[in-house]
């Protein structure tokens, strides 16, 4: 018998009420005192003292399958900075680990796998997940996490998209060319659309775990989207990235789900096409810009549909290497960014945050002048 997910329905409301809910207000359209901001990555190795835990731990995938030091790395970030909202620790490639391709870490190349994803055999050696049981470990943090922030900020989960998860199972690890999985698009696109299809389910199951367990918002991580072509984009990655958020939202009406894809800003319209709430951006597109398109794009679609189209908050975009400029230049990019954000007179539906994730080799004084030169800007 598979384990049962740690947070019952009863365990959720048993969880404190939410005392800052501005991310969520904004993830809302709705107005709010000043800017949210969080930050992708915020708990990590620029950080002394996630370096300490991690060593404690003894490396990266013992620290995410320990629910109390996956707990405290969680709040590290939050002891530090007046951020608007926590995310899970944990990595986007537990669903092919749990799927039994053997993720390990190289010191200096990052994350691969000892089995890859490229025969027919390959694919069908792939389970069907219960992700409350091979993913139990992930499921006790969220519910932890949750409690011990006692209702201080909203809860983020996440997971890798289908495209994204997909590359690595082929390719073995972290690509620059995508050799294998583009080779497979072109040559062998019934069967790279069945494994597809596979982490597609995975996924959705995943996440609706985690909302299960407390998570008060979701993130999909689309991380390679931005290597395909336009048409490939449609449907290879947006065709199964929307097909998650209609099913979550099936399931969990309330609960806002956010698609990042990076360099993805050249889809927007195309991923306005979809019931997520908010859309991520990198740093290579403007703020003001995202607006119009997202804009024209809602008109668009409420006219194809017959019925009107609700609005989508954007997040984003500053360059994670602006954290290595001086305090003074920092605030200038902040002001610059937010300006766009709100250049259409539009206050509603923005949230901060940066293009990518915080970079290890960053000054923490600096993240820090980040989000309070965000809460310092007046709407």
């Amino acid at each position: 018998m598979s384990k049962q997910s740690t947070a019952s329905s009863n365990d959720i409301q048993r969880f404190a009420p939410l005392k800052n809910d501005r991310l969520l207000k904004a993830l809302r359209c709705e107005p709010v005192d000043v800017t949210p901001v969080w930050m992708m990555r915020q708990a990590g190795r620029y950080l002394p003292e996630y370096k300490q835990t991690r060593a404690e731990a003894g490396d990266f995938l013992s620290l995410c399958k320990d629910t109390a030091r996956a707990t405290e790395v969680t709040l590290q970030p939050l002891r530090r900075f007046d951020l608007d909202a926590a995310i899970l620790f944990s990595d986007i490639l537990t669903i092919p680990d749990a799927m039994g391709l053997g993720l390990y870490f190289e010191a200096g190349e990052g994350p691969k796998f000892k089995q890859t994803v490229r025969e027919q055999s390959d694919l069908d050696r792939l389970p069907v997940l219960d992700v409350n049981d091979s993913l139990d470990y992930v499921m006790r943090a969220v519910s932890s996490i949750r409690r011990e922030l006692n209702g201080q900020v909203p809860l983020f989960g996440f997971s890798g998209s289908p495209w994204t998860l997909a590359t690595y199972m082929v390719e073995g690890g972290s690509s620059k060319d995508y050799r294998f999985t583009k080779q497979m698009l072109y040559a062998q696109p019934e069967f790279l659309h069945q494994l597809l299809d596979k982490v597609a389910t995975a996924v959705t199951d995943y996440l609706d775990a985690q909302i299960k367990a407390g998570a008060q918002v979701v993130q999909i991580f689309d991380s390679w989207g931005g290597a395909l072509g336009h048409h490939q984009f449609i449907e290879f990655s947006h065709a199964y990235n929307k097909r998650i958020v209609a099913e979550l939202k099936l399931r969990h009406p309330t609960v806002p789900v956010v698609l990042f894809t990076k360099g993805g800003g050249l889809w927007l319209d195309v991923q306005a096409d979809s019931q997520a709430d908010a859309l991520g951006l990198d740093w290579t597109m403007s703020l003001r810009k995202a607006r119009q398109v997202l804009s024209e794009a809602q008109c668009n679609l409420t006219k194809k549909h017959k019925k009107l189209q609700p609005s989508k908050a954007i997040q984003g975009n500053l360059d994670p290497a602006t954290l290595y400029a001086n305090p003074e230049s920092i605030k200038q990019a902040v002001k610059m960014m937010l300006d766009e954000a709100y250049a259409n007179g539009d206050k509603t539906g923005y949230i901060a945050n940066l293009g990518h994730g915080i970079t290890q080799w960053v000054n923490p004084d600096h993240a820090k002048v980040f989000v309070d030169a965000v809460h310092a800007y007046n709407i």
